[in-house]
């Protein structure tokens, strides 16, 4: 029977009186905090059938009253251990007899075995949670615009346990059921279909049904004064819940609508019905990351969703792409979870990767496969290259640590390395090996070995070897070309593959590819290749003996960094913009500017070279994704003085991209958001100005987001006008969005005692949102003010382990990115080797994570020790 409110009354949540709390000092290493892998294995063999009848009361502001009663099987004698870190413990009762002492460390609760039976168990405990604007597990969100206030949980990957005791592991799943107390005007959302309602003292009752089995992280709801908006034209009922004040900028049929065919194309790849009751979704404010995958109720987040400006074609893609990527979810990661979080791999690298193949199956004309190397490979390299790199599948001792495990291996390696299994194997034996995998391990949990398995049994070939390689392996390969001329007008191209981090004894990666020789014509010849050793040796056929270039990762198959030869970069110097595949041209960008990052070409000549020939460029993604390495290369990588001397012809060159009518706005805007973020010397600044006056900018109106950003770069540059310009903004933009643009504005002043301010603020300040601070970072650490952050540079990196313990998943990745990337001097690296040294307890996670931001540091500092004018 389900536990109501009026059953077990919550006033004995607000007294531990019932029940006597120890919180005796850990020498059981099964109640040490976080959730160990010896706890999480010892309670995989005990604990079966896991049900959570779950009460909240979200009427009484910065906390919530709650019941659970847990019901699970035993299958030994023994003590049960339940994880709780909430604000309080109340009354404890087991098999319904109250427990008059209870074991608590303030991580968890032991139930002694006494009280504990062979077989079926009912355990029913009062408890409060906090709820707060970050570091909860529910979050508020107040609306400036109209005083609403909104909450929603955040649980992923460890803080179930944050909300209420329970099991927080992700192979103990379980049937929920939710009750919740909410305002009146109040909506709620949850992962299971609404049932009933019902008016109590405090508020209206909302129950949903109970759920099919899901993990701990993935129990989600919502509530506030939400607009909702249901599509009548999708195949199922979905509706979306967005903040009152915006429901009117919320493009909701259009997301409804693709959350709709990505589920029924994955039904389709998949063979296998939508897994659960419901398809729900939420536009979450300030929310820390893209989406979340909740069964039935996936959020998304609101400011990455609403456009308040024209948006450009990677936006609408990278939207379309995050639907894609958390519907995707609800087979892989929700249906099928992985046991534990060394494979988190296995749902998020998926997910990316079907997104891939969904959207290049659902539009043919969109590149998909072009927007699938820009968005993970430079990412994904970009950290594999790093002396802190790590496997794709992580080991992990305790969920502490999890959080660690979150970024560019995991999101960016692990589809790449995807698709290079489907290309070795084959589509039609990859699709059968996800399927098998999904059937035989459906509302359960699976290891990357069972999906190898699945897939090697459809393929009639064992994965084993590639496994090791590509999986457990930390680091990747860097392919160099070289082109060498025989006899008779022969060419042959040689490729060696070498460890990035220079490390050998492994063998080599088993690389299949296909290498692209390019002709003076323009002709593409494309020839596969097998790299399985340290080096491969290509012969050219005759009609391709004499190539302009050569490229040895035709169509993105191969996981490599490829480096490509001389003869190749003499040509694309002259010729890259002849290249009319505008997927190869995307490849052969990228590939020089792995060199400008080798220190092997200068970035200003690569700054020249893009400004030179992206006036003939018609791919937008392809333009704003060189034109952002411009502004790396001429803000970052050149010293002070190359930077002013070249300052004024980029700036006139971006300048009139942006203002050049004949072009559209796809193309002019991202000069223009280039041209700000580069623009330095005092009369682009004074144009920068005049544009806040501009009714028009690169052929759209000038909206927030865009006027933002001018008045940030004028800010954190010492314009003159920049803090009146500040203050206007503010007075025009006084909603929640222009009060968070204001903070991040803020953040940039070159002033010493602002730094300090907003750095005390990061850790003292429980009112200030998590995507504030996260917005805020790259401001804080502007590379024009290295003067005035150098000295937070080794405090950030002493709060690690305080970030880690209290702020989210990307979090942390963001904290010590930022605070590094934003420091360019041959000083700051040494600070940051002396900290490592200093600090050989610091825990290995967070060790790899500062060893891969300073990689980006070290290369500035060699880049700028090598440009030469």
């Amino acid at each position: 029977m389900l536990l109501t409110f009026t059953a077990i009354a919550f006033s004995v949540v607000t007294s531990v009186a019932s029940a006597s709390v120890e919180r005796p000092v850990n020498t059981d290493s099964l109640m040490g905090t976080g959730v160990s892998r010896a706890l999480a294995t010892t309670r995989a063999a005990q604990i079966r059938d896991v049900r959570y009848a779950l009460a909240f009361d979200l009427t009484e502001g910065d906390s919530s009253r709650g019941t659970v009663t847990a019901r699970f099987r035993t299958t030994r004698t023994g003590d049960v251990i339940l994880d709780f870190r909430g604000q309080r413990l109340g009354a404890v009762e087991v098999n319904g007899r109250p427990l008059s002492r209870v074991e608590y460390n303030g991580a968890h609760l032991r139930l002694p075995a006494e009280a504990v039976v062979v077989g079926d168990n009912v355990v029913t405990i009062s408890f409060v949670a906090k709820i707060a604007a970050a570091g909860a597990s529910i979050i508020r969100y107040r609306d400036a615009t109209d005083g609403a206030e909104y909450i929603y949980t955040l649980l992923v990957p460890a803080d179930a346990n944050q909300l209420f005791p329970c099991f927080d592991q992700p192979d103990l799943k379980a049937k929920v059921a939710l009750r919740l107390v909410a305002p009146n005007a109040w909506r709620v959302v949850a992962n299971g279909p609404a049932r009933s309602t019902r008016t109590t003292e405090t508020g209206t009752e909302h129950e949903f049904a109970e759920t099919e089995p899901i993990s701990t992280y993935l129990i989600a709801f919502a509530a506030g004064p939400w607009a909702t908006v249901t599509s009548a034209s999708s195949k199922r009922p979905i509706t979306m819940y967005v903040r009152q004040s915006r429901a009117t900028e919320a493009e909701a049929d259009s997301i409804i609508l693709a959350n709709d065919v990505a589920a029924q194309w994955l039904e389709r790849y998949f063979a296998r019905p939508y897994p659960f009751a419901k398809l729900d979704v939420v536009l979450a404010p300030a929310f820390p990351f893209g989406g979340m995958e909740h069964p039935g109720a996936i959020f998304y987040s609101e400011d990455r969703f609403i456009f308040r400006e024209r948006p450009t074609l990677p936006q609408r893609l990278g939207r379309t792409s995050t639907i894609y990527h958390e519907v995707a979810h609800q087979w892989f990661g929700d249906l099928v979870t992985m046991r534990w979080f060394d494979d988190l791999w296995l749902k998020e690298g998926f997910a990316t990767y079907m997104a891939a193949k969904m959207q290049s199956s659902l539009d043919t004309a969109s590149g998909a496969w072009k927007s699938f190397y820009l968005r993970n490979k430079p990412v994904a390299y970009a950290v594999d290259a790093t002396s802190g790199t790590t496997p794709v599948w992580q080991s992990l001792g305790n969920l502490d640590q999890a959080k660690s495990n979150y970024g560019a291996i995991v999101y960016n390696k692990a589809p790449s390395i995807l698709k290079q299994l489907d290309y070795l194997v084959g589509p039609d034996a990859f699709q059968r090996g996800v399927r098998r995998f999904l059937t035989t391990h459906a509302y359960a949990n699976a290891t990357w070995r069972d999906l190898l398995t699945a897939i090697g049994a459809e393929s009639g070939r064992s994965l084993d070897a590639w496994g090791r390689q590509y999986i457990l392996r930390p680091g990747m390969p860097i392919i160099e070309q070289e082109l060498r001329s025989g006899p008779n007008g022969t060419t042959r191209v040689v490729l060696r593959q070498r460890p990035a981090q220079g490390l050998s004894g492994e063998g080599a990666w088993p690389i299949r590819t296909s290498v692209v020789v390019g002709l003076s014509g323009g002709k593409l010849v494309r020839l596969p290749v097998t790299i399985d050793g340290d080096s491969a040796v290509l012969r050219l056929p005759p009609d391709a003996a004499k190539p302009a270039f050569v490229y040895a990762n035709a169509d993105d198959y191969a996981y490599g960094l490829v480096l490509p030869d001389a003869r190749t970069v003499a040509w694309l110097e002259e010729h890259i913009g002849s290249v009319q595949d505008s997927f190869l041209r995307a490849m052969l960008w990228g590939s020089l500017w792995d060199l400008v990052r080798e220190a092997r070409l200068d970035p200003a000549r690569y700054a020249a070279l893009a400004l030179r020939e992206l006036p003939r460029e018609s791919d937008e993604q392809i333009l704003s994704g060189v034109l952002a390495r411009v502004g790396r290369a001429v803000v970052a990588y050149l010293p002070p003085a190359r930077r002013d001397s070249v300052l004024p012809s980029v700036e006139a060159a971006l300048r009139s991209g942006a203002s050049d009518a004949s072009r559209p706005y796809g193309i002019r805007k991202p000069y223009l958001d280039t041209y700000i973020r580069v623009a330095g010397t005092p009369a682009a600044l004074s144009h920068l100005d005049a544009l806040l006056d501009s009714a028009e900018v690169a052929g759209a109106p000038l909206r927030a987001p865009t006027r933002w950003a001018i008045v940030n770069a004028l800010i954190e540059r010492r314009a003159p006008t920049g803090e009146r310009r500040l203050a206007a903004e503010a007075r025009a933009d006084s909603g929640s969005e222009g009060k968070r643009r204001a903070f991040v504005a803020g953040a940039a002043r070159p002033d010493a005692d602002v730094k300090r301010e907003y750095f005390q603020r990061y850790f003292a300040d429980e009112a200030l949102n998590e995507d504030w601070v996260t917005a805020s970072l790259d401001g804080f650490n502007s590379v024009r003010q290295t003067e005035l952050t150098r000295p937070y540079l080794i405090p950030a990196l002493d709060s690690l382990r305080w970030i880690q313990a209290n702020r989210r998943i990307f979090f942390l990745g963001s904290w010590i990115t930022s605070f590094l990337e934003g420091q360019t001097s041959a000083e700051s690296l040494v600070a940051v080797d002396r900290f490592l040294t200093e600090h050989p307890e610091l825990p290995r996670d967070l060790r790899e994570k500062v060893l891969q931001a300073q990689d980006e540091l070290t290369r500035t500092v060699r880049i700028r020790g090598t440009s030469q004018p």
